[in-house]
């Protein structure tokens, strides 16, 4: 399939109990700074490496040590997003366009429940 877009990086999401706690020992033991974030969502950087951590309940609606989720950001979603649709991995209704955070994305489930996202930074 053709995609005329170009992949940029892949960013992974862990899980979190402790957003605060979490990003210092991040910063104490393996040189990551955070470089945005709140107490429920926080990225971190260590030169061209990113990770992001996301805060969950440990529930059994939201298990701490459930599925993974993964970040692939890309220049233009929208290549990317039909292809998707086409090879029915996704239903058109999955796009998010200028949220909140400032991206365009969509995301889907592999089959061990790991979430996938693409996104665009707008």
């Amino acid at each position: 399939m053709n995609n005329n877009t170009k992949f940029l990086e892949m960013v992974p999401v862990l899980p979190s109990q402790d957003i605060e706690r979490d990003v210092a020992w991040h910063q104490k033991y393996t040189g990551f700074e955070k470089i945005f974030g709140d107490h429920m969502y926080a990225g971190l950087r260590r030169d061209n490496l990113y990770m992001h951590l996301q805060w969950h309940a440990d529930t059994e609606d939201d298990p701490l040590l459930g599925g993974s989720v993964a970040k692939i950001f890309v220049e233009d979603i929208r290549p990317v997003f039909q292809e998707f649709v086409q090879r029915g991995t996704i239903k058109k209704e999955k796009l998010r366009m200028d949220t909140a955070w400032g991206t365009h994305e969509f995301g889907f489930y592999d089959l061990n429940q790991n979430a996938i996202f693409v996104v665009q930074d707008v």
